[in-house]
């Protein structure tokens, strides 16, 4: 590896490698040594920087270190994460968001090379242009979030029943979607890959809270289909693309079929769970849909939250509902099956064995 380019290639991953486990030069350095390695900090510091390049023993010794395949450090096609729609967490550390934003890059970049394999074409996300509405017009943004729901939901031919499967839902129409381990301070954040592939990374543990999976991952596609006007506040924005989520997973017709137009008395708890287990949006974000349409006043939706914030740790209800997409798997699985890569190769896609793979495919293929 004796080139310039070369050399700067390895290092930019050698970089991104460090960032998506979490580690600072020194940490490498140290588990390096551990191992038996004697690269130092200074010399890591040279990789990084392409000024130096590796031999087989650093490579693998590296490889080892993040626990990645040897391949990683010579990828051809690298994934840049770009218009990264992240939310402000006080709570979420800078070596935390860079860990999961290149964990996410690197699975992306792996989702799209085996597209390009397969000579699969992206397809279009259908846009909302909001940025014609003055930046601080709550009611009139509001209204338009709520016709972009329906624009997905009739461009997806989606009609007016519930959606079974989100992240499925999601994947059938484009978007690349994967979940990280995270904290509870995150729950997920969208973007565009090489600025032309729509993406949504959410966090592992909302699937032991499946309604709020669903609704994060809605708020997240909002981003996505919604250009909003220059200037508006980000509490606004996010309110906007809680309506717009809101709206897709509970549409306002049905939800008035339902509960009818008005509220003065509120709506019971047994409809707030027959809602919830119908059309897999939590208790909460129910309420607050039925603020948004008026069914509630704000005064209803405030003690509510009162109420539930002091006597409530675990909404009441379930979604019987699944949320997982095997989209990706599938396609590995179809290369390997028309021999475009080897057995090896797809396992690396898997990130698993050589044998786990051969025992997944076996399964696949019964």
């Amino acid at each position: 590896m004796g080139d310039t380019n070369s050399k700067q290639r390895f290092g930019e991953r050698l970089r991104r490698a460090r960032l998506m486990r979490g580690l600072t030069l020194r940490e490498v350095a140290e588990k390096l040594t551990a191992l038996g390695s004697q690269l130092s900090h200074a010399a890591l510091q040279k990789y990084e920087k392409g000024l130096m390049g590796p031999d087989s023993s650093v490579v693998r010794a590296l490889a080892r270190v993040f626990d990645l395949d040897a391949g990683y450090f010579f990828r051809q096609k690298a994934v840049t994460l770009a218009s990264i729609e992240f939310r402000k967490l006080t709570k979420f550390p800078e070596r935390e968001v860079n860990r999961v934003r290149e964990a996410a890059a690197d699975y992306f970049e792996q989702y799209l090379q085996i597209e390009e394999i397969l000579e699969i074409s992206g397809l279009a996300l259908p846009r909302a242009d909001l940025s014609h509405r003055r930046p601080d017009d709550e009611e009139a943004l509001g209204t338009e979030a709520e016709k972009a729901a329906n624009l997905i939901r009739q461009k997806w031919k989606l009609g007016e029943d519930a959606l079974n499967n989100v992240h499925e839902m999601l994947e059938e129409h484009g978007i690349k979607v994967t979940e990280v381990k995270a904290d509870e301070s995150f729950n997920g954040f969208s973007g565009w890959a090489d600025a032309d592939t729509p993406v949504i990374v959410l966090a592992e543990w909302l699937n032991s809270d499946l309604p709020r999976k669903r609704l994060t991952a809605l708020h997240e596609l909002g981003h996505l289909v919604m250009k909003l006007p220059e200037g508006v506040s980000h509490k606004l924005k996010e309110a906007l693309c809680y309506r717009f989520a809101g709206a897709l997973l509970l549409p306002a017709v049905a939800l008035r079929a339902r509960v009818g137009l008005k509220r003065p008395d509120g709506i019971s708890l047994r409809e707030r769970i027959g809602l919830k287990e119908d059309w897999g949006i939590s208790i909460a974000a129910l309420m607050r849909r039925a603020a948004d349409l008026k069914i509630i006043t704000p005064s209803q939706l405030k003690s509510f939250h009162f109420l539930n914030s002091k006597h409530r740790k675990t909404e009441p209800g379930i979604w019987p509902g699944a949320e997982k997409a095997n989209r990706y798997a599938q396609l590995v699985y179809r290369a390997a099956a028309q021999e475009l890569i080897t057995r090896a190769k797809a396992a690396e896609f898997l990130n698993v064995s050589l044998r786990e793979f051969d025992h997944l495919f076996a399964s696949e293929a019964a």
